[in-house]
């Protein structure tokens, strides 16, 4: 996707971010030495469109290519978190022919730590970006942030999603096509919150009401909560043509405001939208829902705790494009915060983050593949270059084992 004709024709206003490029010479030569010597250490090339070469990949490596190197500089020099991805979305730097957008962005994301210099990335802090305080994710502020992106148009989702519509890793076993794993990862969150016919299910986070589906075909009783409003017409479709609406109530509330009390809980890849403050809260509510013997089953992407304490404050491009208010937990920050204010204790973890690569490749080649069903005014050539960046941003960092991804068992310590 290295064309840079997508561009034409397009309104600034849309997208002032990608349009208003910030031109600096001073950023833009510091960047360039910066991109230099971390490319210099990775098995990649760098291809300038001034004839530069730089990287430490052979000839077989992934190739970037820098259209325009003054205005990549620049972004990347003012803010490298928002700046790269930016740059892509304008069309600055791509993929050369022949190199896949994941496999060139993996050996970045397994080098993060290190592709600053550490005395910069403390001077870089004072500039970053922080989060706008509408992004806080208020019980007042949550739905709009869930909105911003889980109500861009199930036609959207549908592009990429297998039949299920389930957004969230898969869990793959021998002879399984992307449905097939889906089922099984649900399966699997299910068996570990203890699940059974009779069971009475709280749902955080309902998505397209795979989850409750599957609950419910078992015997079980479902609660389930969503903040969007696309999301919950869809579920109730999809519930009511799989037989099992008597057993499904779909609610569009915030978890903050449940009621009552449940023999289980599971909440898959929705701590990831929480924000670092209310994650006390989320597991509050759990606790404070969850009956004497029952069983939280948690699915959640997961980073180290070293990068979530040096990248928590920090503004990116995922959090300005993509998931508004969202941050992704450690598993010892989920760890602490049940030990500072709830009686749950992690009693069972299990990681498949290769898993979610995986998945993550599928649903950037269904996407291109099916882009032109919904290509559109509201789904430009922009937007398609933003969805393309986020799901090989994504799998580099699964890929790399930067992110992980796991489910959870929470129990009631003695």
């Amino acid at each position: 996707m290295s064309d840079m004709t997508d561009l034409d024709g397009f309104a600034g206003d849309r997208w002032p971010g990608v349009f208003d490029a910030p031109l600096s010479r001073l950023r833009a030569s510091i960047a360039r030495r910066i991109m230099r010597s971390a490319a210099n250490r990775l098995a990649v090339r760098v291809h300038v469109a001034d004839g530069e070469v730089m990287g430490g990949g052979g000839p077989d490596s992934p190739v970037l290519v820098i259209h325009r190197p003054d205005a990549f500089f620049s972004r990347l020099g003012t803010d490298a978190k928002i700046g790269f991805g930016e740059s892509y979305m304008a069309g600055e730097w791509a993929p050369a022919p022949g190199t896949d957008l994941a496999d060139l962005l993996t050996p970045f994301a397994a080098n993060m730590a290190d592709l600053v210099p550490r005395p910069l990335q403390r001077l870089r802090r004072l500039a970053e970006q922080r989060q706008p305080p509408d992004e806080e994710n208020t019980v007042e502020q949550a739905r709009r942030n869930i909105g911003r992106h889980y109500d861009l148009s199930n036609d959207m989702f549908a592009t990429f999603l297998d039949e299920t519509m389930t957004y969230s890793s898969a869990l793959f076993a021998d002879g399984d096509d992307l449905a097939g794993a889906q089922r099984r990862k649900i399966g699997a969150v299910l068996d570990l919150a203890g699940v059974r016919a009779g069971t009475e299910l709280l749902e955080i986070g309902t998505g397209w009401g795979q989850l409750a589906i599957q609950a419910a075909q078992r015997g079980a009783r479902v609660t389930t909560l969503t903040l969007s409003s696309e999301q919950q017409g869809l579920a109730a479709d999809r519930v009511r043509e799989a037989g099992v609406a008597d057993r499904v109530d779909i609610r569009l509330l915030d978890y903050r405001l449940v009621q009552g009390s449940f023999d289980a809980i599971v909440s898959v890849e929705m701590i990831e939208a929480v924000g670092v403050k209310y994650w006390p809260q989320y597991f509050a509510t759990m606790d404070r829902l969850l009956r004497p013997g029952g069983t939280v089953g948690l699915q959640a992407i997961t980073i180290s705790h070293e990068r979530l304490l040096a990248t928590m404050q920090a503004y990116s491009w995922i959090h300005k494009y993509v998931f508004p208010g969202g941050i992704i937990p450690s598993v010892r920050a989920i760890e602490d915060t049940c030990h500072a204010g709830t009686s749950l204790r992690v009693s069972r973890l299990d990681t498949f983050g290769s898993d979610y690569a995986r998945t993550l490749r599928i649903w950037r080649q269904n996407f291109l593949a099916n882009w032109p069903r919904v290509e559109s005014e509201r789904f430009d050539g922009i937007f398609r270059r933003m969805w393309e960046f986020y799901l090989a941003y994504c799998e580099a960092g699964f890929a790399s084992s930067y992110l992980d991804v796991a489910q959870i068992q929470l129990t009631r310590g003695s």
